[in-house]
């Protein structure tokens, strides 16, 4: 009886055991069945080990389509610790071939992980390098893509592109502003190793193909980029001011078309330099005391509530000021005397402008300077961008609103000053500046995004803006603005000659010399600013030391802009030491013995008494003494020769 029920509680244990097996076989050929590939995905996925492959980060171009920054397809190292059979070896051979520390190398590729990258050492590697490797067949050593970034015109706008770190982040500048947009998707070698780093060759490699940025283009132009670096780097090599900078803009549209920051660096060995000079772009973060470029600010401002007539109104300059118990000196010992309130600006009188915050008011002046944008960033798409320093009003007294009226007791940014000139000659209109033109597909080249001018306000009416494009090309013409004066060319501006301070206190012959221009003055096409802080020289005026410098851009920006001479600029106002300018005339033509003009010298060639060409031409702008060659023949002028040419 107990046998009986002994064999029965077995049959019972067999039978619930052979029905758990057959449901365990059932659901094991279930899974097989109907889960079959998930199951293989996630077998693989244990199995198999990534090899990052670098998608190429964008490139960012000129608004002509040249590049500035891109990528370049490279290699990098990785390993698998477990497939390495001679670390030791192995570690030796890296060494040599990376010309690196063959303990560290050693240390790297033991690490008990499933892959491992050596770097920096074996990010990046030359192409001769990765041939070498190669050609070793290490096992367990693996070449990767990967990609560099490359920066090939160097230190060209270097502070604006900034420069991205060892995994192609952007760290600094247009590489960080857009990095999101720059940056690509990275893909992928999968390849299925055993637990014990051993090749699962009944399972094939599977590669998932790496992204591509998107392109950034910029309004930058690097024909006027071109300029104005050579021209900031003349004038740091002749002057060796602790530092300059450069913006110019389209006035039209808050387009910036050329900035520059020096010293500078170069991007591709950005870790070689002081980060004080790339962390630092000029043109957007320095903040000081304009000085007298402000000063057409402040009479704009004044000419919109016609405070005066500039033509008729007059002020009696006679050396100095009194405000609230200070005594503010003319530049001019003695001053100005009698001028109207033009030659004020044209002389840039100090008192004269005392004068002019007087008739403004605190309130007045106050509105005006922030509808300028003053106190408040412009909101340019460059990251590092300072707010520089303003008064509270309630904090203004007599004082700072007389020192204010002639750029002094406030701290401005080169960008936020070129965006407010801007509006004074373009009609009133204050613009967003912006540096980036479009975002663009690289492989099709569509635009995806196109940025477009950004209007803030309109800050002072047509018709002020109209009388300050006259007076500020009369201070070319007659004041301060001289040395930049170029015949043919309507130009205007305001010098700039600031005394640096420093906790509070001004410092003994440290100046910030300074010169903003626009040309032509009928039609602006561009706003130029210079500035060079603490020149070593003798001369410490703005006009003196950047005047020139702005000659020399402009001489050659405004023909690229096909900007045409004129007969209209306004004449030159001379004074002693000029040299006077002479037109050379028509004398094509003419018989010899008529064939004269007084300034210059000519030399005749040939023989004949009628002139048949002349060097050079008639309209050429010549020094007085300067020398005209004339040829004479007959006077058959209207016979040609055919001739060969090349």
């Amino acid at each position: 009886m107990i046998r009986g029920k002994v064999k029965k509680r077995i049959q019972i244990i067999f039978i619930c055991c052979a029905c758990i097996f057959t449901l365990i076989l059932g659901k094991l050929g279930y899974e097989q069945i109907f889960h079959h590939t998930d199951i293989m995905a996630r077998a693989l996925n244990l199995w198999e080990r990534d090899f990052t492959v670098a998608g190429l980060r964008g490139s960012i171009l000129d608004k002509n389509g040249n590049i500035l920054a891109h990528d370049i397809p490279s290699t990098s190292i990785m390993v698998v610790p477990a497939q390495i059979k001679d670390p030791k070896t192995t570690a030796q051979k890296l060494a040599e071939v990376l010309e690196a520390d063959e303990n560290k190398i050693y240390e790297t590729i033991t690490k008990h992980v499933s892959t491992q990258k050596i770097q920096p050492e074996g990010r990046l590697i030359a192409d001769e390098k990765a041939i070498q490797l190669e050609s070793m067949d290490l096992p367990g050593v693996y070449l990767v893509q990967d990609s560099l970034r490359n920066y090939p015109n160097n230190s060209y706008l270097a502070q604006v592109l900034g420069f991205t770190g060892i995994d192609n982040q952007g760290l600094a500048g247009l590489e960080l502003q857009y990095d999101e947009i720059l940056s690509a998707k990275s893909g992928a070698l999968n390849i299925p190793f055993d637990a014990k780093g051993h090749n699962v060759e009944l399972y094939n490699e599977s590669y998932e193909a790496p992204g591509h940025g998107m392109d950034v283009k910029l309004t930058i132009d690097s024909n006027i980029q071109d300029i104005v670096e050579r021209e900031l780097n003349n004038l740091m090599e002749r002057y060796h001011p602790d530092n300059a900078l450069a913006v110019a803009m389209d006035p039209k549209t808050g387009a910036i078309l050329a900035m520059v920051s020096k010293p500078d660096f170069d991007p591709n060995h950005y870790e070689k330099y002081d980060s004080d000079i790339y962390n630092r772009n000029l043109p957007i973060w320095k903040s000081y005391e304009p000085g007298s470029t402000f000063k057409s600010v402040t009479f704009s401002s004044a000419l919109d509530l016609n405070l005066f007539d500039m033509f008729k109104d007059t002020y009696m300059d006679k050396g100095y000021e009194m405000v609230g118990g200070a005594r503010i000196k003319s530049w001019r010992a003695g001053g100005h005397g009698l001028q109207t309130f033009l030659q004020v600006l044209e002389n840039s009188s100090n008192p004269g402008f005392v004068e002019i915050g007087r008739r403004l008011g605190l309130d007045n002046l106050y509105s005006y300077v922030t509808k300028f944008g003053f106190g408040s960033k412009t909101g340019i798409d460059l990251p590092g961008e300072s707010t520089g320093i303003m008064f509270k009003k309630e904090a203004m007294g007599e004082v700072e609103q007389a020192t204010v009226a002639f750029g002094q007791g406030l701290s401005v940014t080169p960008i936020q000053l070129v965006t407010a000139f801007s509006a004074i000659v373009n009609g009133g209109t204050l613009y967003e500046p912006y540096i980036t033109k479009s975002i663009e597909d690289p492989l099709t080249h569509d635009t995806i995004l196109e940025f477009q001018p950004t209007v803030k306000r309109q800050v002072i009416s047509k018709e002020t803006s109209d009388q300050m494009r006259y007076a500020l090309e009369s201070v070319v013409a007659n004041g301060g603005g001289k040395p930049a004066y170029i015949e043919g060319y309507r130009i205007g501006g305001k010098t700039g000659t600031a005394q640096k301070a420093q906790n509070g206190v001004y410092m003994a012959n440290e100046y910030i010399l300074s010169m903003i221009s626009a040309a032509p003055m009928d039609d602006p096409q561009i706003v130029l600013y210079i500035a060079a802080d603490a020149p070593h020289n003798d001369i410490l005026y703005g006009g003196t030391v950047v005047g020139p410098i702005i000659k020399n851009c402009l001489q050659d920006i405004l023909p690229y802009l096909e900007v045409k001479k004129t007969d209209e600029q306004l004449p030159k106002k001379k004074i002693w030491g000029d040299v006077n300018r002479i037109k050379v005339e028509d004398f094509i033509g003419k018989e010899k013995k008529k064939v004269t003009q007084e300034g210059l010298q000519f030399e005749f060639i040939g023989e004949g008494d009628t002139v048949i060409d002349q060097l050079p031409q008639a309209g050429t702008v010549l020094d007085e003494g300067g020398k005209v060659w004339i040829t004479l023949g007959s006077d058959h002028v209207g016979e040609t020769v055919a001739t060969d040419t090349d």
